[in-house]
């Protein structure tokens, strides 16, 4: 029987089978924000263990950074103490910091793939619930806890229980206004958010095929929403064209040895997986979130549903909304275009389009926070930045941002936020904070709007 992406990859890099289902992995690259610093290289030190692959490992600060034009770190105490301590812990062990302004700072799971240290085939382990984003690559990515972190740094592998496969077959042609977070959002809604536990997901089918890398990292990010650690997607010409000439990719006859065997790595023709899912993707309208968890989706068009049971209607009465209302037309505060999961250029692309020549809602606050500086640079190369600063928007530093409001960039109380990120958990982007999660062309529309919106009516 033919082998899975997926069981190949992990094939590959079993250093010892420990018996159970559990196995000892090699990670071929290691991740590491300012949180994973300051609370797992504590740990080492106490234990006297040195990093045992320094140039495995690589760092950025994303979480705790400020956003604010003309940032300098953190902008607190706490946050400017976790910055400097980063700086000493690689310094030490000899870990590449892409630093603060530096190219190649920025989110991690943007910067990975943008820098060419995320590859097809590869591990790659992060502190990081949506490490999952740079399964796009066809790479075996997925996040872990603060002990697993120490663990890597002392021996570059790590103990895993190998999980079931699932195929998640995506067909059909997207309508135009119809992107890639839509796709997955839906996905999401319709299998439930534990629909993914317990398996390591493939993406495939027409509608996968025919998006791009970065589109096809938005659809991976959301696979811990869906419920699984790892999202992958088989490598294919356009994967390979992504990753030539990158920073760090294999140059030249290296380059083309690697392409060889990527092309060996794809899911076989007679590989069975333990469960398959299935969407058709034709007359899929814009998706928009109702609740407080990504399950809770419907399309801009549609009414919100009867709760179902008691935590749905206490994720209502949270959002401050009833059912059978439409959505469309629900008054919004706030709209953050950013995150691991919206936030690369094409993302910016997207919501500059939807801007361009229109005003921000004069309520609205809106923010659009590159994914790093090298986006950064890009869309100002364009002239996004532009676009948005006429519109009305504010244009950001590159960092997580309102996505996780570690750094307290928070919402006010009750506001309602139209957000490109993966989480409208409750208190997400701050204390009664009502997010709701879109594209970001949605993103866009409501800023200008000031009421979730249809942006296929923004579209000539």
């Amino acid at each position: 029987m033919g082998k899975t992406l997926f069981e190949k990859i992990w094939d590959e890099h079993v250093v010892a089978d420990l018996g159970g289902g559990a196995s000892l992995l090699h990670v071929d690259r290691h991740y590491l924000h300012e949180l994973c610093i300051s609370r797992g290289f504590p740990t080492l030190h106490e234990r006297g263990l040195p990093v045992r692959n320094p140039d495995l490992t690589f760092a950025t600060p994303d979480h705790v950074i400020s956003s604010a034009p003309g940032r300098t770190g953190g902008a607190f105490p706490w946050s400017i103490k976790v910055m400097d301590t980063m700086r000493i812990e690689t310094a030490k062990a000899g870990i590449r910091l892409f630093d603060i302004d530096q190219d190649g700072q920025g989110i991690l799971h943007v910067i990975g793939p943008e820098l060419g240290l995320t590859l097809p085939g590869t591990t790659v382990i992060c502190g990081d619930s949506h490490t999952c984003t740079n399964g796009a690559l066809g790479a075996l990515a997925f996040g872990i806890g603060i002990s697993e972190v120490v663990h890597i740094l002392a021996t570059q592998t790590i103990v895993q229980r190998k999980p079931k496969t699932m195929r998640a077959n995506l067909e059909g042609v997207m309508a135009r206004g119809v992107y890639s977070k839509d796709l997955i959002l839906a996905l999401i809604g319709k299998v439930g958010a534990a629909g993914g536990a317990g398996y390591a997901i493939e993406y495939a089918g027409s509608a996968v095929r025919a998006l791009d890398l970065e589109a096809r990292m938005t659809l991976c990010n959301l696979s811990i929403e869906l419920g699984s650690k790892t999202g992958m997607i088989a490598p294919d010409e356009k994967t390979y064209a992504y990753v030539k000439d990158r920073r760090f990719a294999p140059k030249g006859a290296q380059y083309d040895a690697a392409v060889a065997h990527w092309k060996t790595i794809t899911t076989d023709a007679d590989a069975k997986f333990d469960a398959e899912v299935s969407l058709d993707v034709s007359g899929l309208p814009p998706q928009i979130t109702w609740g407080t968890s990504p399950e809770d989706v419907i399309g801009v068009d549609g009414r919100i549903p009867e709760p179902r049971h008691v935590s749905k209607s206490e994720a209502l009465a949270y959002m401050g909304l009833s059912a059978g209302d439409r959505i469309a037309g629900t008054k919004v505060d706030r709209v953050f275009v950013g995150s691991c999961t919206n936030s690369r250029v094409s993302d910016l692309r997207i919501a500059a389009e939807v801007a361009r020549g229109r005003k921000v809602a004069r309520h609205v606050e809106a923010w659009i926070v590159p994914g790093s500086v090298g986006v950064k640079k890009e869309a100002e190369a364009e002239g996004l930045h532009e676009i948005f600063l006429e519109a009305g928007f504010q244009w950001r530093e590159p960092g997580c941002s309102m996505c996780v409001g570690v750094n307290e960039e928070w919402a006010a109380p009750k506001a309602r936020c139209v957000s490109t990120s993966n989480r409208n958990f409750v208190g997400r982007q701050g204390p009664e904070v009502r997010t709701h999660l879109a594209s970001p062309a949605m993103a866009a529309a409501a800023a200008i709007a000031g009421e979730i919106a249809d942006v296929r009516q923004f579209m000539s």
